[in-house]
């Protein structure tokens, strides 16, 4: 089994504008965190640049770093910019084109030139081949392997990338695919091959074709940055093990990451969703709405009853990806995002962003366009000399001739009043996406409470708790790298799956017990190829539920892994509960369907432990002219480690990686770990 005894761990969260590092001494217990610019030509060499600072800063050698754990961006950022190779599918004879037919949904419904299904695998490079599965898995025709043999030469002349093979019905028995990718390999070697009953085993040809086209793309993709990464790795004297965190929240090996790199899609916001689940346990505030305001964009994630949102199907520059992931939704509303005006005069913010280069216009690197953080400067809410910790100088000259001449210039506005607005402009953004995300399941933002994060979260997030009536913000430690804590303190996972029509009664229980079986097998087989020993696995279940007739599924947990029926009986009634939650309706008379029977199987990997802060000489450490409510007002500045035991707003708060705003009639304290927690006019924990 493997030896996860080590003295540092290191999590890396590759963002759009920093590379954030949160690096844990297991010995100490204490945290460390550090940003580095992202690189974004090749996001390793900004990881290892950060590795590199944290070991000078910290002082520890490269062969003391047992862990890294990395999110990443290669694979959503290879998508979103069609940095992909030449692909091609398989498909059963008559379907090839099942990519372009897609779903028959319009999103815009009284539009008269509906947006064309987005497709990443042109008609000439799609091939239907003669073979059939029926439903049930039993041989309708037999696959013609000369055909596939043949479609594998040309394949190979064309130089082809990357192959997928989605047969009709293959997640009931995968025998046609399994065999398609033997001939594949002997008559087109080298050539990646992803096969649907492996990427996406479920019920539903479109959503499984387009995930497993996907993959496929990405596997060249990733598979050349994870050989150059742990190349560098090696190079720099890094010994440590590498895990990759994908979108379901864990993390997975680089090897698993290579094979099925399609599950690295939301890699980094993940981690704030996971971090975010295990502040809402340790404050004992189960619903939380988890905010991550970075430098390019807003990503809103929903904590309730403790536990993160998770779905079975996502989407990516339109198109479906089926697979369990944390319930994201993400805007592009940053810190670095420019504001401009339109010719008619209306200011617009986003989703266009600076990035790291040239970034903002205070970064001094060439950038012109106003951004949120150049308003924020002008209206004094950022140091222009402590941002992140000092180690980079702003330049708020630069910041105020941009909005000057881009925003108030043009709208016959004063500068305050320009910055004023580019900032209310942002919030009713963020605010709208934070509504959607909560209406969307049934709930009230008034129930909730934001969890605010990210290096710009902190002076935008009680503005946004105000707008939407909620009562209470917590600022976790380390916030401007709290994705990257996320990861940290993340496990393996996997995710396995059956797709089974069954009707939830006691009738389908053998059925059931069997699917339950494998899927269980499955996954210890899995957590034992990574080295997890037998007392450190847990595997839940799960079903995607619908009632017979719906077109939809709720995903449903289920206790224990022995469906029996009393369990069964819970999981029905678990499954109303549920649908009158989200849908305001449920009929309990009527009969449910069991679609599909998951399984997550978590390695636990030791958790660190982290040491809070200790209490130091508290008091503000200064004053500075910040611009609120209409005018210039002095606001005592304070340092985040030397906080009294209560702040009452208006206040400013630092910290080497994020700056937060206290406004009037909020009152700010601190729980025992070190989050802070603000309340309009009550008491905080």
């Amino acid at each position: 089994m493997a030896d996860f005894q080590v003295r540092y761990r290191i999590g890396v969260d590759v963002g759009g504008t920093f590379t954030d590092l949160m690096v844990l001494d297991g010995q100490t217990g204490e945290v460390h965190a550090l940003k580095t610019p992202t690189t974004p030509a090749d996001p390793s060499e900004g990881l290892l640049a950060g590795i590199a600072e944290a070991a000078e800063r910290l002082g520890f050698e490269p062969g003391e770093v047992g862990f890294v754990l990395h999110g990443t961006t290669i694979a959503t950022n290879a998508v979103l910019e069609r940095r992909l190779p030449d692909g091609a599918l398989i498909a059963n004879e008559g379907f090839a084109d099942v990519l372009e037919i897609g779903r028959h949904v319009r999103r815009e419904p009284y539009t008269l030139k509906p947006a064309p299904q987005t497709v990443l695998v042109p008609r000439d490079r799609r091939y239907g081949v003669a073979g059939r599965m029926r439903w049930d898995g039993s041989v309708e025709t037999p696959l013609d392997e000369d055909a596939v043999a043949g479609v594998a030469r040309t394949l190979s002349e064309a130089g082809i990338g990357a192959v997928a093979v989605a047969f009709l019905h293959a997640y009931r028995d995968p025998a046609h695919e399994r065999r398609a990718a033997e001939i594949l390999a002997e008559a087109a070697p080298g050539i990646p091959v992803s096969l649907s009953s492996e990427v996406s085993p479920e019920i539903r040809e479109f959503e499984r074709a387009s995930t497993t086209v996907l993959n496929a793309l990405l596997v060249p993709v990733v598979r050349v940055y994870l050989e150059r990464l742990e190349a560098r790795l090696r190079e720099a004297g890094l010994a440590a093990r590498l895990y990759l965190v994908q979108s379901n929240g864990g993390v997975t090996t680089p090897a698993q990451a290579s094979r099925l790199p399609v599950r690295l899609l939301l890699s980094g916001p993940s981690g704030g969703a996971t971090a975010a689940a295990e502040l809402a346990q340790t404050l004992r505030r189960p619903n939380l709405v988890a905010v991550d305001m970075g430098g390019t964009s807003f990503d809103v994630s929903v904590v309730r009853d403790g536990e993160s949102t998770v779905v079975t199907e996502g989407e990516i520059d339109g198109l479906p990806v089926r697979l369990p992931m944390v319930e994201m939704r993400t805007i592009g509303a940053g810190g670095g995002s420019i504001a401009s005006v339109a010719a008619g005069g209306a200011l617009s913010v986003g989703p266009r962003s600076a990035g790291a280069d040239p970034g903002p216009a205070a970064y001094g690197k060439g950038g012109a366009e106003p951004t949120v953080t150049d308003a924020n400067i002008v209206l004094g809410r950022l140091d222009p000399d402590f941002f992140l910790g000092g180690a980079l100088k702003l330049h708020a000259d630069l910041a105020g001739a941009a909005v000057a001449g881009r925003v108030a210039g043009p709208l016959g506005l004063g500068i305050e009043e320009a910055a004023e607005g580019i900032l209310a402009v942002v919030n009713a953004h963020m605010a709208s996406a934070i509504k959607l995300s909560l209406f969307e399941k049934g709930a009230d933002p008034r129930d909730f409470a934001i969890a605010a994060f990210g290096g710009a979260g902190g002076l935008h997030a009680v503005s946004l708790a105000e707008e939407l009536e909620m009562a209470e913000v917590v600022f976790p430690r380390d916030p401007g790298t709290f994705s990257a804590r996320g990861i940290l303190t993340a496990d393996i996972a996997h995710d396995v799956a059956r797709s089974r029509l069954l009707d939830a009664d006691e009738g389908a229980l053998p059925a059931l017990a069997g699917l339950a079986a494998e899927l269980v097998a499955e996954g210890h087989a899995l957590l034992a190829a990574d080295g997890i020993a037998e007392d450190a696995r847990h595997i839940r279940l799960a079903a995607d539920m619908r009632y017979r007739g719906q077109a939809y599924e709720l995903l449903v947990p289920w206790d224990g892994v022995r469906p029996d029926a009393p369990s069964l009986a819970r999981l029905v009634e678990d499954f109303h509960d549920l649908h009158q939650a989200r849908y305001a309706h449920s009929d309990r008379g009527a009969p449910v369907e069991i679609v599909t029977l998951r399984a997550t199987a978590r390695g636990l990997l030791p958790k660190p432990s982290i040491r809070p802060p200790a209490p130091m000489d508290t008091g503000p450490k200064g004053e500075r002219r910040v611009w609120t409510g209409g005018g210039w007002r002095m606001l005592p500045v304070y340092d985040r480690d030397r906080l009294p035991e209560a702040v009452e707003g208006p206040a400013i708060v630092e910290e080497a990686h994020a700056t937060l705003l206290v406004p009037p009639g909020w009152r700010l304290a601190m729980s025992p770990r070190g989050d802070l927690v603000a309340r309009r006019g009550g008491e905080g924990p």
